[in-house]
């Protein structure tokens, strides 16, 4: 299986530069922005498979993203990473099709396991949109 293009979002340079050298040393391919506005401007120009998001940031946060990120990609897989637990956040993450929530600093090894398997959802799906429908029985 080919590997996800992955986008990670995140305000704080220093968490971004560092969670990026440690997925690009996994093999991963990575692209970086510091901003929701940032990461909506490049995912217009390019298609990511899993978006990894950090929930508080200024000026467009991580719910109000995720909620772009729908619409102009609704088929991206999203992983929400937090700093601050909250049952709210993680309904309303849910409601608007992320794919899961992650408090950070969460181990490498977990965020591993959850990029492989929204990638796993998202080409699953795809697949199963490109198959025809079965035939319809004859009456």
């Amino acid at each position: 299986m080919p590997k996800p293009r992955i986008l990670l979002v995140d305000d704080e340079e220093r968490f971004r530069t560092n969670l990026q050298k440690m997925l690009d040393a996994q093999g991963l391919t990575v692209r970086a922005a510091s901003s929701g506005a940032g990461a909506l401007e490049d995912l217009k120009r390019s298609p990511y498979d899993v978006i990894v998001l950090d929930i508080r940031m200024p000026g467009m946060d991580g719910l109000a993203t995720l909620k772009e990120i729908k619409s102009i990609n609704p088929e991206a897989e999203v992983i929400i990473l937090s700093g601050h637990a909250s049952m709210d956040a993680a309904m309303e993450i849910n409601r608007l099709g992320g794919y899961d929530y992650l408090m950070k600093p969460c181990p490498l090894e977990d965020l591993l396991l959850k990029i492989e398997a929204a990638y796993e959802k998202k080409v699953d799906r795809e697949k199963s949109q490109r198959q025809p429908p079965p035939p319809k029985p004859e009456p």
